[in-house]
C-alpha cells in the first residue's frame, strides 16, 4: 500500500490515527476496534485491507505494528451490550474509546466507514473503504481482525461444538448448523437473526 495518499492527509490534517472494526457481522462474539497510529517515516512492509491478506500474513504483519507503531489500542465491546444497544452504537463506542487512548493535540483520526462517533477525542474524517486507501486504517483492521480471530479461536476450547475457530462466529453453513443442533450459547447475539429465532 502506497503512503503517498496518507502523506498528503498528514501535511493537510495533522498527525493520523486509523481506526477499524472487526466482528460487527458475525453471530456471536465481540466486535473489536482497534486504533493505531503508524511511524510514516518508518513503513511497515505488507500492511494492507486485513481481508486481503492470509492469517499467516495477517499475523506476521500484526507483531510488526504493536512493536514498531507509535501507538495502538484495542477494545472489545461484548454481545451481551451489542444485543442491549445494537451492534452500530457498539462499533461507534468501541472507534470512540480506542481513540482517546491515542489522541493527542493536533491529531486527526480516520475512521473506515461513513460515520463519526459523538465525542471523538479529536477532529475525524470517515472513509468509506478506507482500509484500502489509508495504511493506518489498514494497520488497525490487521490488530482487529487479528486479536478478534485469536479470541474466538480461543472461545473454541470451551465451546467446541460451534466450531469457532473455523468461522469466528461468522454465519457460515457450519455455524447456522451447530446453532439449530445446540441452541444459542452464552457468547451468541441474541438480537440478531438467526440466532433471535432460536430457543435456547
Amino acid at each position: 500500500m502506497s503512503l503517498l495518499y496518507e502523506h498528503d492527509l498528514a501535511l493537510r490534517l495533522g498527525s493520523l490515527i486509523g481506526v477499524d472494526e472487526a466482528g460487527r457481522g458475525a453471530l456471536a462474539g465481540p466486535v473489536v476496534i482497534a486504533a493505531v497510529k503508524l511511524d510514516l517515516a518508518s513503513p511497515i512492509e505488507g500492511i494492507n485491507d486485513s481481508k486481503k491478506l492470509s492469517p499467516a500474513k495477517r499475523e506476521h504483519i500484526f507483531e510488526e505494528i504493536i512493536s514498531r507503531a507509535i501507538s495502538w489500542h484495542i477494545v472489545e465491546i461484548d454481545n451481551e451490550w451489542i444485543d442491549a444497544h445494537n451492534i452500530l452504537q457498539a462499533t461507534l463506542k468501541g472507534m470512540r474509546e480506542a481513540a482517546q487512548k491515542l489522541a493527542n493535540p493536533g491529531d486527526h483520526c480516520l475512521i473506515d466507514g461513513n460515520q463519526i462517533p459523538h465525542g471523538m477525542p479529536c477532529p475525524a474524517t470517515a472513509l468509506i473503504g478506507g482500509d484500502s486507501l489509508s495504511a493506518n486504517i489498514a494497520a488497525a483492521s490487521i490488530l482487529a481482525k487479528v486479536h478478534r480471530d485469536r479470541l474466538m479461536i480461543k472461545l473454541d476450547e470451551t465451546l467446541p461444538q460451534y466450531g469457532f475457530a473455523r468461522h469466528k462466529g461468522y454465519p457460515t453453513a457450519a455455524h447456522l448448523s451447530s446453532l439449530a443442533a445446540h441452541g444459542p450459547s452464552a457468547l451468541h447475539r441474541k438480537s440478531f437473526s438467526p440466532v433471535s429465532a432460536i430457543k435456547s
